[in-house]
């Protein structure tokens, strides 16, 4: 059983709070509209729609599918600051999680993988494409609001430090059954410096010199975990389901974030 589909569709047809999208021609039927034909004899005689027989002249009946397919989309922040780690890249985690997500697709579901300023549709590229571009959040999510149907599940990996403006993010939540793999600071727990030492900016690479003692290392860790803090808060505030990429393993992350053992 595809557990993580699952629990995606799930998701994708609850509702989260007043006016976020839902999926289903009603609550709980999982049925949506797809076309008029004439009726055959074995159609259930409950879906003849009276009023377009009596236009045609000839029996008509609703043709309902089940509204299980997904689209299934995602953004990742493949910036120079998701490219460091103790063992290894969170960006490299990130992957793993993207690769999680568009391997739970299923036969008529629908991949969006957002790139730059493309929408890769493609159920096998999307997993694999590279950006060209600097990292954007609010331009990925404002190509979301626009490429993408309502009700669709949205994935965001990033590690918080470009986000969007708070209405861009609650006109997402609103829309998207959207969730959000927070990258946690590789150096939350411990900061292993001490002395004069060269830090590095993962955005910029520019280089500076640091003190670094016991007293620095308790303020970083607060400060981390304060910053982690805040932006689940503010996503959660937007309506989004927020779960922590750990370096270690991004598709247990992403598990995780869904309820599911990592």
């Amino acid at each position: 059983m595809n557990a993580l589909r699952t629990a995606i569709l799930r998701g994708a047809r609850s509702r989260a709070r007043p006016g976020a999208a839902t999926r289903g021609a009603r609550p709980g039927d999982g049925l949506v509209f797809s076309q008029l034909r004439t009726y055959v004899e074995g159609d259930d005689p409950r879906r003849i729609d009276h009023a377009a027989t009596a236009r045609v002249g000839t029996l008509q009946t609703r043709v309902f599918l089940e509204e299980n397919a997904l689209v299934l989309a995602a953004i990742l922040d493949e910036s120079g600051s998701m490219r460091v780690g103790r063992k290894r890249p969170l960006l490299a985690a990130g992957q793993d999680a993207l690769r999680t997500w568009f391997g739970a697709m299923e036969n008529e579901d629908a991949a969006a993988r957002i790139v730059d300023a493309r929408v890769v549709r493609d159920r096998r590229a999307a997993p694999l494409a590279e950006a060209r571009e600097p990292f954007a959040f609010a331009t990925a999510l404002t190509i979301a609001l626009r490429a993408l149907p309502r009700g669709a599940s949205l994935l965001a990996i990033g590690d918080g430090f470009d986000l969007p403006d708070d209405d861009l993010l609650a006109r997402a939540g609103l829309r998207f059954d959207a969730t959000v793999l927070l990258a946690r600071d590789p150096w939350r727990d411990d900061l292993p410096l001490a002395g004069f030492v060269r830090l590095r900016d993962g955005e910029s690479g520019r280089v500076h010199r640091a003190y670094v003692d016991a007293r620095t290392r308790s303020r970083y860790r607060s400060a981390s975990r304060e910053r982690e803090a805040a932006l689940h808060a503010r996503f959660a505030q937007a309506g989004w389901r927020t779960g922590v990429l750990d370096e270690s393993d991004g598709r247990a992350s992403l598990l995780r974030a869904f309820g599911l053992p990592g």
